[in-house]
């Protein structure tokens, strides 16, 4: 993968975790060190996942106790 190609930041600027280990090189890693490593983060994609889906429950519950009724009933 080019450098270009990493990811090196999220929207929002900021730098994170994800984005240091893409700079990281893999070169030094053993097969079974880097199978453990894609385990390693195999489980943390769904850890992310998990959290992103409990998020999005969450924001549509508040979204959908602070809505007016007239926004629930399509008037305007």
């Amino acid at each position: 993968m080019e450098d270009e190609d990493r990811p090196h930041a999220l929207a929002s600027g900021r730098k994170d975790a994800a984005a240091s280990l893409a700079s990281e090189s893999l070169d030094p890693y053993s097969v079974d060190e880097l199978d453990a490593r894609v385990k390693l983060l195999e489980n943390e994609i769904e850890r992310v996942r998990a959290h992103k889906a409990r998020s999005k429950t969450s924001r549509l519950a508040a979204e959908a106790l602070f809505r007016s009724p007239a926004s629930s009933d399509g008037a305007s």
